[in-house]
Formats: structure tokens, C-alpha cells, sequence
């Protein structure tokens, strides 16, 4: 059984590659978990399309804001100074490219960089695409957080996406709870491998040829 990571230690792999001075959107599902991981000693300025800039990590039980939410609706915090505008201005920043970084969740990524998570048919699926085509075409960088496998086994990282697609070529990088893999000349090429998986072993699960950008093992992440 080759290691995954927990969504939380994913979420912080994550958290580590977003560079001071960053603005974000962390998008619905799974990604909102980065938020609790930034480095509290750097600046990086967390958006929601819902309208607020500086959104900080989930509260504490009993601390709870009920007018205070992501676009997910999930309750979240406020950090000083943070602010609040019309849904309408919030859209204007991912379209406009004022985004370095956003992360989002997935069905299917090609090897060509194209995104695909949403679906009409899927159950439990997000039944339009929403803000999530913004972002990916907006945003500077379009990082995925992802399970490699479905439940039934089957890659999400594919040749071409089977789902209806939310962007063209515009992931750079896929978090999965396998490895890190980035885009690279219409291939995947394996940033880092966690725990046992290997270029090799990652190949037989996904099905594809992959590029080896391992420098060494990576170990899974602690608490």
C-alpha cells in the first residue's frame, strides 16, 4: 500500500509553496484547509469570491461569526485590516489578474494543464461551474489539490479530461496525496514523491509516461 498524505498534511505542503506578499483564493472543498497552515509571520492575502479580501484562518468553536463566510459557505475569520465589496468588484480582481495564486480542487487535469471539476452528473458534484472558470484563467498560478485515485481507482490525472472542462491548459501544478507533479511541455513531471511512492510506481497508477523533477525522497510531513 503506497503512502498517501491526510487532506490537512496536503494542505500544508501546499501552504508552503505560497510565497510572501501573495494574494489567493483558496477555492471550495478541500483547498479552504491551506488557510489554516500559512506561516503567520508572512503576508499572504487570502480572497473569496463572496466578497473579502484578508480572510484568515476557520474560527475557533463558540467564536463563530454567522455573517461571516467563504464562498463555500463555511465560516471563517477576519485578519485587521481585511475588506468587504460588492460579489461583482470580487470577480473583476480573478478576471482582472490580480491573483498570483489560486487553488482548486478536481475531477480530471490533463497532462496538457487542462481542468475539470465540476459536473452535472456526478453525485454530490458542483452542479455549475461557477467562479472556478474565472480563477483558472485569472489567476497567475493555478495549483490543484486532489486525491490521485478515485474511490473506484481510477487517475484523475488523464491524457485528456473526459468531464466538461472549466479551463484550457491553465494548471501549473497538482497537489495529490500521492506526489507534486507540474505541467511541463504537455507531460506530468513528478516534483516530489511522498513516503514509498516512486516515478516508477506513480506511472503504473496513473497510466501515463512521467518526467523525474525528483531531486530526493520526500518524506511525509509531520505535525
Amino acid at each position: 500500500m503506497s503512502t498517501r498524505l491526510s487532506r490537512d498534511h496536503l494542505a500544508r505542503r501546499i501552504a508552503a509553496d505560497i510565497p510572501e506578499g501573495a494574494y489567493v483564493n483558496l477555492g471550495i472543498g478541500a483547498p479552504t484547509l491551506v488557510a489554516n497552515y500559512l506561516p503567520h509571520d508572512l503576508e499572504i492575502i487570502l480572497h473569496t469570491e463572496n466578497g473579502l479580501l484578508g480572510m484568515g484562518e476557520a474560527p475557533q468553536p463558540g467564536r463563530i461569526d454567522p455573517d461571516l463566510i467563504n464562498a463555500g459557505k463555511q465560516p471563517v475569520t477576519a485578519l485587521a485590516g481585511a475588506a468587504y465589496f460588492h460579489h461583482a468588484d470580487s470577480f473583476a480582481m480573478m478576471r482582472g489578474g490580480h491573483l498570483g495564486v489560486c487553488v482548486l480542487g478536481a475531477f480530471q487535469v490533463s497532462q496538457t494543464g487542462d481542468l475539470a471539476n465540476w459536473s452535472t452528473g456526478a453525485p454530490g458534484a458542483i452542479p455549475a461551474v461557477g467562479g472556478a472558470m474565472d480563477l483558472a484563467i485569472g489567476a497567475k498560478r493555478v495549483y490543484v489539490m486532489t486525491d490521485l485515485l478515485t474511490k473506484t481507482g481510477e487517475s484523475k490525472l488523464v491524457d485528456a479530461c473526459t468531464y466538461p472542462l472549466t479551463g484550457v491548459g491553465c494548471v501549473n501544478r497538482v497537489y495529490t496525496d500521492h506526489a507534486v507533479f507540474d505541467i511541463e511541455a504537455g507531460r506530468f513531471a513528478v516534483r516530489e514523491a511522498f513516503g514509498d511512492n516512486t516515478v516508477p510506481s506513480l506511472a503504473e497508477l496513473i497510466g501515463l509516461e512521467l518526467i523525474d523533477r525528483t531531486d530526493a525522497a520526500a518524506s511525509v510531513p509531520g505535525d
